[in-house]
This record gives structure tokens, sequence and C-alpha cells, in this order.
């Protein structure tokens, strides 16, 4: 399996009457990750699941990933990928889904920054900072006992902009 790991994008600023589950994207956290999409799909990446935390901002981000691609991709709604997530239950998530070729998870920090490097160095050692908008893809991801897979590359926003 190929998992590739998305941050949500720029989301509106914590504020009074603002319930923290229904922030949004704002409009350059939507371009941004628009951006993303598009150069994912111009490299050639595609996913055959696309699974997402529940909050507003990371569904909107899900959803901009599977319009972008042109694909019928599914998107899911897993609870482990919430701020407040399991670690566990994202791993029997994945194991749950272990047929899945292509894989994208959808989520916030510390979590998501903290399971890339589980996966890649058996902890939580690794110090890795996944950027709002950031994207990382771990191949050959080996779902068994442990995860385990290779960090293939890890890029934000303003690394895909500048690409182009």
């Amino acid at each position: 399996m190929d998992l590739f790991i998305l941050r949500h994008g720029q989301a509106e600023p914590r504020a009074a009457g603002i319930v923290e589950f229904d922030r949004a994207l704002t409009s350059r956290g939507q371009e941004e990750i628009r951006q993303v999409a598009a150069w994912a799909r111009s490299a050639g990446y595609s996913f055959d699941l696309i699974a997402t935390s529940p909050l507003k901002r990371a569904r909107e981000t899900a959803e901009i990933v599977a319009a972008v691609s042109g694909d019928r991709v599914e998107v899911e709604i897993w609870p482990s990928l919430a701020p407040e997530g399991d670690r566990n239950a994202l791993v029997e998530e994945i194991y749950r889904h272990e047929r899945v070729e292509s894989l994208l998870i959808v989520g916030h920090e510390p979590l998501l920054s903290t399971f890339i490097s589980q996966v890649i160095a058996g902890d939580d050692r690794a110090s890795i900072l996944l950027a709002k908008g950031g994207m990382a893809r771990i191949k050959h991801l080996t779902v068994s006992e442990d995860l385990a897979g290779d960090l293939h590359w890890l890029v934000t926003p303003r690394q895909v902009i500048a690409f182009k």
C-alpha cells in the first residue's frame, strides 16, 4: 500500500462564537489544497480511498482533493483522524483497508507527524512537521503487526507552487 498523508489547509482563526469542529478553510487554504491536489494528480498519483477527520476543515480538504482528482474516489470519515484521535484506532482503520493500494488520510497535527514518525522510525522521536496543506507519501506501507514504510517525500504548499 502507498499511504499519502495530508494536513488540512489553512482554516479560519479560532474566535468567539466559532465552534472548533466547524472552523472552515479560508479561501487561501482552499486554493493551496487545490494546488497540492493538482500537483499530485499531474505527478501521476491517484487515490483509491480518501479518509478524513470529521472536522469541517479536514472534510473540505478531502472533498477538494476528491474533486480535483477527477476520479470517483470515496471519502470516508474516520474519527481516529480527529485532533484528539487515537493512533491505535487509526492503525485499526488502516488494517481494515489493507487491500486498498493507495490511501490518502487527511487530518491534523500533531497526530499526523507523530504517526509518520512511528511508521518510518518505529517511535515518535523523528522530528517531522507537516505544514498546513502539506502532504507526505509513504511507499510500501506494510500492514502487519506494526505498520512500517519508507518516507518517499514530504512537501509543503509553498514547495508545490515553486515546482510549477
